[in-house]
């Protein structure tokens, strides 16, 4: 057995240079889908006319394609319709692509979640003189957030790992780094043993923290 553990912590310092660029995808992503998501899903819940159509396709399309697909849709192929996007960054068609691709499912996490809220509560909030935005933020996202977290959480997880496929596009992030040294090096395992223990680090810390935002939002609703 031809294993250098010695190599793999040796070279960890040098990977962990490129975990900013991973985060960054992810955060910004995640950020700009969570938006786009909140978007979709009341447009679903509300049946808006026209735009439910428009939306449903958007996330039967988005949701039925590969992320790597749409990747390299919208670095190669876009520029291709649109000469003016021939200047777009390698980092800003990845965020687009990952943000465009996650906001399709968090569209429905985020209708289940609203739609979990009884419908009786904004009708209510509505009859003693609120607007329909006024329930909607003060009573129906509340607890539509505390329904949603765990299978936005999830998604989330899955983002950072997702991340990776940026390398495709030559973004050179924290998988983007561990190929190189494996190919420099000819030490492949070492290499991608050590990526898959930063990424595995990583997912743990943030599932850490969304069990302790769980557990502070459930406090409010303890007797």
């Amino acid at each position: 057995m031809n294993f250098d553990i010695g190599y793999m912590i040796e070279i960890i310092p040098e990977l962990l240079k490129y975990v900013p660029i991973t985060l960054y995808l992810a955060i910004v992503s995640m950020i700009i889908a969570i938006v786009i998501g909140v978007f979709l899903a009341l447009i679903l819940v509300n049946k808006i006319p026209v735009l439910l159509q428009i939306a449903k396709v958007y996330i039967s399309f988005f949701r039925g394609t590969p992320a790597l697909v749409q990747l390299l849709m919208i670095y190669f192929g876009l520029p291709q319709l649109f000469p003016l996007l021939n200047s777009i960054s390698a980092e800003t068609a990845a965020i687009i692509a990952f943000s465009i691709n996650t906001s399709a499912y968090l569209a429905e996490i985020f209708r289940a979640g609203l739609e979990s809220v009884d419908k009786g509560q904004a009708e209510a909030a509505i009859s003693v003189g609120m607007t329909y935005p006024e329930a909607l933020r003060g009573i129906i996202l509340p607890q539509a957030v505390r329904n949603a977290i765990p299978a936005t959480g999830n998604m989330f997880i899955g983002l950072i790992k997702n991340s990776s496929l940026a390398f495709t596009i030559g973004v050179t992030e924290l998988l983007a780094q561990g190929k190189l040294m494996a190919t420099s090096n000819l030490k492949f395992f070492e290499a991608y043993f050590a990526v898959g223990l930063i990424y595995w680090v990583l997912t743990m810390l943030y599932s850490k923290l969304q069990e302790w935002y769980e557990n502070r939002l459930g406090k409010a609703y303890q007797r």
